[in-house]
């Protein structure tokens, strides 16, 4: 029978762990999730969330979200390889439903996942792409 606890095992504790994953991750993003992920040498996946005040002003919003993303993952945990995934939340998150959280996630996980095997190659991007709504990219100082 499969566990479906969230215990100690399956979470990121200490700034290296983090710090790992920063270099040279396997990526994945929506409109409100940034996926940073590397494959670990231990027998489950473990997960790492920042949910920046910056991003969310609410306490009980990170809260929410955070709590969402944990089960999320708890209950996708046995797709998942042996990966490290850092999750990073972006503006407007807040806004959304539960409901729509969590489906974001759920493909996320997937996405993840594949990017992460060995021998995946990512499709090569596309310069000159044309953003919606005269949107610029923001610039970097």
């Amino acid at each position: 029978m499969e566990d479906f606890r969230f215990g100690r095992e399956l979470r990121l504790l200490t700034p290296s762990h983090y710090s790992r994953i920063f270099n040279e991750p396997a990526r994945a993003a929506t409109a409100l999730f940034t996926l940073l992920a590397k494959p670990n040498n231990l027998d489950n996946p473990r997960i790492g969330l920042t949910v920046a005040k910056k991003n969310v002003k609410q306490a009980n919003q990170r809260n929410r979200i955070k709590r969402i993303a944990r089960e999320s993952f708890r209950l996708n945990q046995h797709q998942l390889d042996n990966i490290d995934i850092v999750l990073m939340v972006k503006r407007g998150i807040d806004e959304r439903s539960n409901t729509e959280i969590r489906a974001e996630l759920d493909k996320l996980w997937r996405k993840i996942n594949e990017r992460c095997k060995p021998g995946y190659k990512p499709p090569p991007r596309r310069h000159g792409k044309k953003r919606p709504n005269g949107q610029q990219k923001r610039q970097q100082s």
